[in-house]
């Protein structure tokens, strides 16, 4: 099994932070190690979907858990493996915390960390930053 985690602070809201996660369509804008992403339905636990990485074939994803404002899981089912991104937001007195966690598990997983766990090294870091800069600058919704 392999695990890669990263976190990063934003002056943004939670709720800023999830009207980017809660729609995966826009998640090129900020994550740059995808092309397009599509969502099948709401963004809710079970929903499934397709993203295509920028340097491979596309791939069906999951979501497993959701909890708006606070946590994330999407699952994609690889032969014989299986990726996991876990997003987790946290509150800090002015902002927020917010960690990305990918784990790579199952027989060949040794085979899709060479393959895609140095990618997700390489750009989850910098796509966060952009992530955190975008939310900053969403507009909070109107209660």
């Amino acid at each position: 099994m392999w695990t890669f985690e990263h976190t990063e602070t934003s002056s943004a809201t939670a709720e800023q932070l999830w009207a980017r996660y809660s729609q995966p369509a826009t998640w090129p804008e900020w994550n740059t190690g995808m092309t397009d992403v599509a969502l099948d339905d709401l963004f809710v636990p079970g929903a499934k979907g397709t993203l295509k990485p920028a340097d491979g074939p596309r791939t069906r994803f999951t979501l497993t858990a959701v909890e708006p404002n606070r946590t994330f899981t999407a699952v994609s089912e690889l032969p014989m493996a299986r990726l996991t991104f876990v997003h987790v937001v946290e509150p800090l007195g002015a902002g927020i915390r917010f960690t990305h966690q990918a784990t790579i598990s199952g027989p060949s997983s040794l085979l899709f960390t060479r393959l895609v766990g140095k990618n997700i090294m390489a750009t989850v870091p910098g796509s966060m930053r952009t992530l955190a800069r975008l939310a900053e600058q969403t507009p909070t919704a109107v209660r």
